[in-house]
């Protein structure tokens, strides 16, 4: 579909102009024209970015306002925000710190130049244009926390870190056997189920059983090289060996 407008015209004029000019050659026409075209060309599609968003467009991607994104990727590789809805405006990458932003706003509906509005977690206002969004969905900028396993993970550490605690301090001991307890340190006298609320379960158990003159012995063995030694049910001894 061919659109009638001031360019267009414009440039029937000066090829009309340079047609007429007999003075010059043809290839010093064509150069002439080429060139024209190219200044017409890129004056129009920068016209037309900022206008051809229909208002269903418009519509749909206001459906984001609200919505919290994340950031994927080291930073020195992270999309590029303007400070200002203009393209002339200077360009930052988030902080350290931001790896999510949300869309607060859609700014420029009613002249039909949109630009998303942004708010980091640090507070940083930006803005990025829907074109530039949509090219970095699902490669830089994703729906969903890339981190939300390990965070999740952490989470449930803290809440079983805190529980241990409170049982610790709960326990009718002395206060050195609550402070060494409180540092992962069981002491000696503890039994099996008291150790495993202090340290945690054993990644490998060795048993030996006893007679009647010898008592019986299990062995926990611990990631970090921790060996516990258990005579009858009872912690005896804690050895710490190197990891090889």
């Amino acid at each position: 579909m061919v659109l009638e407008t001031a360019a267009s015209r414009e440039l029937e004029t000066r090829v009309d102009k340079m047609m007429s000019n007999k003075g010059k050659s043809p290839r010093e026409m064509i150069r002439r024209i080429s060139a024209l075209l190219a200044v017409l060309l890129c004056c129009g599609s920068a016209a037309l970015a900022s206008n051809h968003y229909t208002d269903k467009q418009l519509e749909a991607l206001a459906g984001r306002v609200g919505k919290t994104f994340w950031i994927s990727g080291a930073n020195d590789k992270a999309p590029s925000f303007l400070t200002e809805p203009s393209p002339g405006a200077a360009t930052f990458r988030p902080g350290e710190n931001d790896d999510s932003f949300e869309i607060t706003e859609l700014t420029g509906q009613k002249i039909k130049d949109p630009y998303y509005k942004v708010r980091f977690e640090s507070g940083k206002v930006g803005y990025i244009r829907p074109e530039t969004f949509h090219e970095e969905f699902n490669v830089k900028i994703l729906s969903q926390d890339p981190h939300a396993g390990e965070k999740k993970k952490a989470e449930d550490q803290a809440i079983e870190e805190k529980k241990r605690l409170e049982w610790i301090k709960s326990q009718p001991w002395s206060p050195a056997v609550k402070a060494a307890a409180i540092k992962k340190q069981p002491t000696p006298g503890l039994n099996g189920a008291e150790v495993k609320r202090v340290l945690g379960a054993p990644t490998r158990v060795s048993k030996i059983r006893g007679t009647a003159k010898v008592a019986h012995e299990e062995r926990w063995f611990y990631a970090d090289g921790s060996v516990l030694t258990f005579h009858n049910g009872l912690l005896s001894s804690v050895e710490k060996r190197e990891n090889n």
